[in-house]
């Protein structure tokens, strides 16, 4: 059933979103994936459909939308270049809203904040640290939430810890005020994302996840 579904993947290639086309695979999901590179992509199955292009412009996002019924992103912040976040979600929804696609999760980092936080002072101390180095991207992040709010899509948005590059998987813990735990295994965000298709525990909010 799950290889008539097509999802689509943007930043398939990251430390998170290597693990996430891994699981995706392993489920038997038909996959689009958003490259600037496809050439360079090592992995050749008939299940994977590749579109070249930048999440900044809309055409490619367009594209890569069309025909599939959900979109996950583990987008990064490509290394010296303008903040990514906020232009890739208006592209997102935009393409959502065209092809009547509902359903839009994404990772993000632990220092976004909502109205209804109770941060700890690890994780708090975090955020702030994360404001004052990295005050341009953290504030897009913030931006691509009240994008996501003032949206009519199902959204999630996956707030996490420090990523571990591992296939294995141990207890997790789901908080919608404050983050559980340090790190996340980069397997058990890929499950938790791919979970979510078909869940609406969390639609339209932003939990933390973090292993326990």
């Amino acid at each position: 059933m799950q290889q008539k579904i097509k999802i689509a993947v943007l930043g398939g290639t990251g430390k998170a979103g290597k693990y996430l086309v891994k699981q995706l695979r392993k489920q038997g999901f038909q996959i689009k994936l958003l490259l600037r590179n496809p050439e360079n992509f090592p992995i050749k199955d008939p299940l994977i459909e590749l579109v070249k292009g930048d999440a900044r412009y809309y055409e490619p996002v367009r594209n890569l939308i069309e025909d599939c019924v959900a979109v996950l992103s583990t987008i990064g912040q490509p290394v010296g270049e303008p903040t990514i976040f906020s232009q890739a979600t208006i592209n997102v929804l935009q393409a959502m809203q065209e092809f009547g696609v509902r359903r839009y999760i994404v990772a993000t980092g632990l220092n976004v904040d909502t109205p209804a936080d109770q941060k700890n002072p690890v994780v708090a101390a975090g955020t702030a640290w994360m404001k004052a180095n990295y005050p341009l991207t953290t504030a897009d992040k913030q931006v691509e939430l009240d994008l996501l709010m003032k949206s009519d899509v199902d959204w999630t948005l996956v707030r996490l810890p420090l990523i571990g590059q591992t296939d294995e998987r141990s207890a997790m813990a789901v908080s919608l005020i404050d983050c559980p735990g340090e790190h996340i295994s980069a397997t058990d965000l890929a499950c938790f994302m791919i979970e979510q298709l078909d869940k609406g525990t969390y639609i339209r909010q932003a939990p933390f996840i973090a292993n326990v």
